[in-house]
């Protein structure tokens, strides 16, 4: 037996041994995700428990070193891991911002204080980070943002408004693109700030979505207070670490595409819709449409795999990340689309109980702003042309 088969056996057998029963079902919805943080009240013992075996592990971030974290895990230990936990059904055990942007973006810019004191808290699920990005007139053009940050010897006094700040009623901290320095050309004048949201000066307002729900939140900073040791890289050089992290926000958002609901969208519409004499899905345009969006998501989902291995050994266009958004977004649309039209009149409900609150209706409607957050599905497919394609500008 050689090491891969050795560890997939062990692994197998630990999974088996430590994952609650409870935590081996499909996640009913946002409700039953865990996030971690200073105030999340967790949905059971079973969910609680499975965070603390899971980050005492490792395995919330298993391929961060151990010394922040992590499970020390190669890239091949972490494929297989993610495949056990796939074949028993495993949840996630910790969704976070932290883990996905960032943590890899401490991982290449912080120093070594910054990583000891923020990346274990992130694979333990201690605090929950949102990210401070977008203003009222700085949306796609980031570059343009106009949050200040005035050195005042050891702090930096922060003034200014973010908007679309996903969970920032939620979070405990937030990593935010700040102004240092007006007189540079607009990307070299960017600092990169970590800071806690129960910081004097922060407040934040949640907006609606025309689902009649929303993460997102207005967030306003008035003279806020954050020590220099919360400076990430160097001064006016947070426009490096913006785009990096930004790679791996886009990557989030795409995965998407191949996040899976609770059961396949197949046997959604078939339970809807009905089957046939031979079994079949009883709406043969809708069966066709099914069968090629499955088609397009296996075809993704190995996609994702590759993608992930090649960029490990270094081997990917960092712009990439701008085909993996702007097809799982697209993807994750249509997915929606096809539930909806299973469901006919019933998708429609928007309250009751059988509905769950009129859950596909709401999510269908939220699906909408997946090809704008993170960049929107031009910018992505500019950012391919330009920097895949290399076509030149209009």
């Amino acid at each position: 037996m050689d090491r891969l088969d050795t560890f997939r056996a062990e692994t197998r057998a630990w999974l088996e041994a430590n994952c609650p029963p409870e935590m081996r079902q499909p996640v009913t919805g946002e409700d039953d995700t865990c996030w971690g943080g200073r105030n999340f009240a967790f949905q059971s013992e079973a969910q609680k428990l499975w965070l603390q075996r899971m980050a005492e592990r490792g395995w919330t971030v298993p391929e961060w070193p151990r010394d922040y974290g992590g499970g020390g895990l190669d890239r091949d230990q972490a494929k297989v891991l993610r495949q056990e936990m796939q074949a028993l059904g495993c949840r996630s055990p910790l969704q976070s911002f932290g883990i996905w942007m960032l943590g890899p973006a401490l991982l290449r810019y912080g120093s070594e204080a910054q990583k000891r004191e923020h990346l274990p808290k992130i694979a333990r699920g201690e605090i929950r980070w949102c990210q401070g990005y977008s203003e009222p007139n700085a949306g796609s053009d980031l570059a343009s943002l106009q949050t200040k940050a005035e050195d005042q010897g050891d702090h930096f006094l922060v003034n200014g408004q973010k908007v679309w700040t996903s969970y920032a009623d939620k979070a405990d901290w937030i990593f935010c693109l700040v102004r240092t320095d007006f007189s540079a050309r607009k990307h070299t004048g960017i600092s990169f700030l970590l800071f806690d949201m129960q910081s004097p000066g922060v407040s934040t307002r949640p907006i609606t979505l025309i689902s009649g729900k929303s993460p997102f939140c207005e967030t306003f900073f008035d003279n806020v207070r954050v020590p220099k040791e919360n400076l990430v890289g160097e001064p006016n050089g947070g426009w490096e670490i913006a785009k990096y992290l930004l790679t791996h926000e886009r990557e989030m958002i795409g995965a998407i595409g191949d996040r899976a609901i609770s059961r396949p969208l197949g046997r959604f519409a078939a339970d809807a819709v009905g089957t046939d004499a031979r079994g079949l899905l009883d709406d043969p345009m809708l069966r066709s449409q099914v069968a090629i969006f499955e088609i397009d998501e296996a075809a993704f989902r190995l996609t994702m795999e590759r993608t992930g291995d090649l960029a490990r050994q270094g081997k990917v266009n960092p712009a990439f990340s701008s085909v993996l958004k702007y097809y799982g977004a697209e993807l994750n649309k249509r997915r929606y689309e096809l539930l909806m039209a299973a469901g006919g009149a019933d998708a429609l409900e928007w309250e009751s109980a059988r509905s769950r609150g009129g859950e596909l209706a709401r999510s269908w409607l939220r699906t909408k702003a997946n090809s704008i957050e993170g960049g929107t599905s031009e910018v992505q497919l500019n950012i391919i042309s330009k920097r895949i394609l290399g076509l030149p500008d209009a």
